[in-house]
């Protein structure tokens, strides 16, 4: 605003209705009152603005002063973001901890990263080389795990005319560039209004998997690297933990997790074990290659709406570096929770549920944000982010409009079950509902990097549990000794695959993880027990008698044979196959 402070005219919760602000602009920043309580404006009619407020506005009355900032509400982007702990709109909470305690006091202002510790600059490029916006500068060793890679800053082009090497604060000049408007000076801290995607060269179409070591995931419903999946799930069923294997074993370079309205036990939990969780490719901790945003169901309803745009332009700013990423939102339903308190203090026309009309195109904006992309930048570099948003249906209803709108979006669905996860049988994604629209266009990254069997094997699986849930009718009617000994096998090789295949044991040091391979010889091992125990009840060996033998226990433990092992999937195919061919032979005999 030209001078101009606005004055407020009413205060609704987390809104605030401010006259005198023609000269302002829709989402700009505000400060209110003498607090200087952070805003951000959401409407605008005339001379009045709309804001909502990230803050407490208790206390607040007519008459205060709102001052526009005339910025948007920016991410601030350089080194210092890993291993960082950030609330909804990017205040370091780790900081403000340290400086005011506990809970954090209205209007305190820090800046999201430290403009005192110095970093290591090592340039990439040197004085007279041309460069372009997207190309590396120069790096510096974040962590021991990452290397922060300093990009020349969008929109500049030129030749540069000096670059340094050495310790240098994220605001000090690295490099100068000349370009058509003279000389910049470019330091390592970027800004990045966060409601506005970063740009890119090209999206490409997902074609190879993100591969996250959860059978059930891989195997079933597998998401592409630079895809988009919900996990909806009632209370209970294990969103949380879900997310948690995802963080710590998905071939993602980078992890952002927001935890968006959570309730603050389960959010101290998270900020807990976070830390303490060793990342299984370099074992150094998991936080070193993690940006957490914590945003309290207890906190001001309004950041919940910012911390899903403050994680996602996080997202993409390692994304343009070259990095693979993934980002957890837990849970989106609680951001939209948000959305629809505003929308009422706004007196806008409620849709389904109370929800804004305008939900559905809110929850797209946030998912088409991921994507892999050709970078900026005069080489090839390609970058990911993947987008995996938890969604939390009041009573597990999944018809709801927050999981309606969000599945018309996504393209992997892992709908959890309460009635698996009271059964201990844990991931508690049910493979009756579940889906996923990327495993057809996959097929040949499976078929090349893992074994052209695999897709058949994962169709035997899924066809052997759909038989399961159209026989398990029968059986509660009238009992298992009605079917057919053909039926038996069946529902014995489907308990066999949710038993065996789909439980895993997070806690459990060999079973929370399963490389792609073993999950191709597990699966192979089920596939040949049907086909073998088919022929022997084909030539009237009694399926008890094959359920008897001492192969049985050994499928039962084969989620438990180390990775470094996988010979011994042979010797137990060799066994039972020696099995059941004497128990044939016996039989035949006895005919």
């Amino acid at each position: 605003m030209a001078g101009n402070v606005g004055k407020t005219v009413k205060i609704s919760g987390p809104l605030i209705v401010a006259e005198n602000m023609a000269d302002a602009k829709l989402y700009d920043v505000v400060h209110v009152s003498k607090m200087r309580l952070v805003g951000e404006i959401i409407e605008l009619r005339g001379d009045k603005a709309s804001i909502q407020v990230y803050e407490e506005t208790s206390g607040l009355g007519p008459g205060e002063d709102v001052v526009s900032t005339g910025e948007p509400l920016s991410a601030e982007l350089a080194p210092g973001l890993l291993t960082g702990i950030f609330d909804g709109i990017q205040r370091p909470l780790t900081t403000l901890n340290f400086q005011y305690g506990s809970r954090i006091s209205r209007g305190v202002s820090v800046n999201a990263l430290s403009r005192d510790k110095k970093w290591h600059f090592t340039p990439r490029v040197k004085a007279g080389d041309e460069v372009a916006e997207g190309d590396i500068l120069g790096v510096v060793q974040e962590t021991e795990i990452v290397e922060h890679r300093i990009l020349v800053p969008n929109g500049m082009r030129g030749k540069v005319v000096s670059i340094g090497e050495g310790d240098y604060t994220i605001v000090d000049p690295v490099a100068k560039i000349k370009t058509e408007a003279g000389e910049a000076a470019v330091c390592m801290l970027r800004k990045w209004p966060v409601r506005k995607g970063r740009p890119y060269r090209e999206k490409f179409s997902p074609d190879r998997p993100m591969v996250t070591g959860q059978r059930v995931i891989d195997t079933l419903f597998p998401i592409a690297r630079g895809g988009v999946a919900a996990v909806p799930g009632p209370f209970g069923s294990g969103k949380t933990v879900v997310q948690h294997q995802l963080a710590k074993w998905a071939d993602a370079d980078i992890i952002v997790y927001i935890g968006c309205g959570e309730r603050g036990n389960e959010m101290t939990d998270v900020l807990n074990e976070f830390p303490a969780l060793k990342d299984p490719k370099t074992g150094e901790p998991l936080m070193k290659r993690t940006v957490l945003i914590a945003n309290t169901s207890d906190m001001p309803v309004a950041a919940r709406e910012a911390s899903i745009y403050t994680g996602i332009t996080i997202a993409e700013y390692f994304r343009d570096m070259g990095y693979n990423v993934a980002i957890m939102a837990d849970s989106t339903s609680r951001w939209a929770e948000a959305l629809r308190e505003m929308s009422g203090r706004l007196e806008e026309m409620p849709g389904d549920e109370g929800y804004p009309a305008y939900l559905a195109s809110r929850l797209a904006e946030f998912y088409e944000r991921a994507g892999i992309v050709k970078l900026l930048g005069s080489d090839e570099r390609v970058g990911s982010v993947t987008a995996i948003g938890a969604v939390s249906p009041p009573g597990g209803d999944l018809s709801e409009p927050v999981s309606q709108a969000t599945l018309r979006i996504v393209k992997v669905f892992w709908g959890l079950s309460a009635s698996l996860a009271y059964k201990r049988h844990f991931p508690a994604i049910d493979w009756l509902i579940s889906y996923s629209l990327y495993a057809d266009r996959m097929k040949g990254w499976y078929d090349k990097n893992v074994g052209k069997g695999f897709f058949k094997y994962r169709q035997f699986a899924m066809t052997t549990l759909q038989e399961e849930a159209s026989l398990d009718e029968i059986v509660r009617l009238v009992g298992m000794d009605a079917l057919s000994s053909h039926d038996r096998l069946i529902m014995e090789t489907a308990k066999m695959i949710r038993e065996d295949y789909l439980h895993q044991n997070a806690f459990h040091e060999v079973d929370t993880y399963t490389s792609l391979r073993k999950q191709l010889l597990m699966l192979l091992t089920i596939y040949e027990f049907y086909t073998l125990s088919e022929e022997a009840v084909g030539r009237f060996v009694a399926l008890d008698d094959i359920l008897k033998c001492s192969f049985m226990e050994k499928i039962g433990r084969a989620k438990y044979i180390e990775e470094g092992n996988l010979s011994a999937f042979d010797e137990l195919i060799g066994e039972m196959s020696a099995e059941i061919k004497a128990l044939t032979e016996g039989g035949e005999r006895d005919v």
